[in-house]
């Protein structure tokens, strides 16, 4: 009856799982917040989601762009920026199809023709279009703005619809000059406002319907803070994801208990999967708060076996399974880190966890006083997302610490 076409988890492909848990503050965010306060023309910051792999920024950002898709609006594919490759032809060449698929009038208006002509440049020649030639040729970003508001200016005039654009892997981005250029662009055009005549003969100036929604890891935070300062701050606002609570997990889970999960068998019947509240709390406690880990465990128990019960049981065999890539998964998070984070955290780790004090941690560290571990503790707070600062700190990332303090991800 289950089969790995029927199962409804979809661990590390960036894809929208069927199996969808919380994140509810994000989503209310772009449904409550950015959309009705763009479409209504009052300006709104963009949004960066930062965070360490497997807390789900890509997934995050693609359902906010299905739901937008749903409601009509124009929204550009996820445009991961691979390393060594050119963001900004990448980014022109998403535009281009998307003034395509808004129909923008270039037949009748030749300055936007003019426009599209030069993104098109742009789009095949990309940052040495704006080294090379420099007198006679544009600006990167010049152009990218420009096309960024006659889009907006199109969506306006069709009604209710957003322009929505999700530049993902943001950290790839190495060149100061390039990052500078799309930042600027995708700012510049969240501040443009424009003048329009409201009852009374009185005009008012509006901003336009587009959101950007930058993703990455931690460190992008410091690259875009290093190079734009203030005005990135004022421009985006940035969010660092956490594991995600246990009871938002239950609540995800909680459908397969009580009437169970809907398939279709190869007869075209459909039937019903149902997991025990075992096997539900099993599942959560394996997850440590990772929506990878999460979509990991639910996706192996269902593979585990072939009826319509998923057990405690096959939550442990499917586990048996997936250890393997869950202790990589973290290993890489740890891997990342400088060794003076690393070192803090073993140090941390450690210690009981009433002792978990600064003063603590850096005696472990062979120092005389928490000073010299102040920017490290800060980094992993702020910055990661991996510790609290509290009295006595904690553990934020849950993964990173049951792997630092107990057998997880092995079976008790």
């Amino acid at each position: 009856m289950r089969t790995p076409l029927s199962s409804p988890f979809s661990p590390g492909s960036d894809t929208v799982p069927s199996v969808w848990a919380g994140r509810t503050k994000q989503l209310s965010d772009w449904h409550d917040v950015i959309r009705p306060r763009r479409l209504a023309g009052i300006p709104e910051r963009g949004r960066t989601i930062l965070g360490e792999a497997g807390l789900g920024k890509s997934t995050l950002v693609r359902r906010i762009a299905a739901d937008a898709v749903q409601a009509g609006d124009w929204v550009t594919p996820q445009l991961r920026i691979p390393s060594g490759t050119d963001p900004l032809k990448r980014v022109a060449t998403a535009l281009l199809d998307l003034s395509q698929a808004a129909g923008l009038p270039l037949k009748r208006d030749r300055q936007l023709g003019e426009l599209l002509g030069k993104v098109q440049q742009l789009s095949v020649a990309g940052v040495s279009m704006a080294t090379r030639e420099a007198r006679d040729r544009p600006d990167a970003y010049s152009v990218l703005t420009e096309l960024l508001i006659e889009l907006g200016r199109a969506a306006r005039r069709h009604g209710d619809t957003m322009v929505l654009i999700h530049v993902d892997e943001m950290q790839n981005i190495s060149s100061p000059d390039v990052l500078s250029q799309m930042l600027i662009a995708f700012g510049d055009a969240l501040v443009h406002e424009e003048l329009e005549s409201v009852p009374g003969g009185r005009q008012v100036a509006v901003a336009l319907p587009i959101a950007v929604y930058l993703t990455g890891l931690p460190e992008f935070a410091d690259m875009a803070g290093a190079r734009q300062g203030a005005t990135f701050a004022r421009r985006f606002q940035t969010t660092i994801l956490t594991p995600i609570g246990d009871e938002d997990f239950s609540a995800a889970l909680q459908p397969f208990v009580t009437k169970g999960w809907p398939i279709l068998t190869p007869q075209g019947t459909e039937a019903r999967i149902f997991l025990e509240p075992d096997a539900q709390r099993y599942i959560v406690e394996l997850s440590q708060g990772e929506p990878f880990l999460f979509q990991l465990a639910g996706q192996q128990a269902w593979f585990a076996g072939v009826d319509t019960v998923i057990t405690r049981d096959d939550v442990r065999a499917g586990w048996g399974e997936a250890r393997v890539e869950a202790l990589s998964h973290v290993e890489r998070i740890l891997e990342r880190l400088p060794e003076s984070e690393r070192a803090f955290l073993r140090a941390m780790a450690e210690l009981e966890p009433d002792q978990r004090t600064a003063t603590s941690i850096a005696q472990r560290l062979g120092y005389a006083s928490a000073t010299p571990i102040g920017p490290s503790a800060q980094r992993l707070d702020t910055k990661r997302g991996i510790i609290i600062r509290g009295k006595p700190y904690d553990f934020r990332h849950r993964a990173v610490g049951a792997y630092l303090t107990s057998d997880w991800p092995d079976l008790e």
